[in-house]
């Protein structure tokens, strides 16, 4: 199930400066982190679709990515980050 334009905005401005807020690492890890969820919870139905499988694991790598670099440059807002999505790193 994807987000609609309301829950998106809703996660934007959590995580983001603001409601138009896309493009900052933690929007986006936000975003990448309900996306994840949810094909995991495809996937766990549907064990032999390959190509969402794939698919998860593109978004896992992106995600790590923007976390290393989140990490990299403000090891703060990284451990919030972290905390507030519940990952396990």
């Amino acid at each position: 199930m994807s987000l609609d334009t309301q829950q998106k905005e809703e996660l934007f401005e959590k995580y983001g400066s603001g409601k138009n807020d896309t493009g900052s690492v933690h929007s986006q890890v936000a975003l990448f982190t309900i996306r994840i969820a949810n094909l995991t919870g495809h996937l766990k139905e549907n064990r032999k679709d390959f190509g969402t499988q794939r698919s998860l694991q593109l978004m896992v790598g992106r995600r790590r990515k923007l976390l290393d670099y989140l990490k990299r440059k403000d090891v703060v807002s990284y451990r919030k980050l972290v905390k507030d999505l519940k990952l396990r790193r």
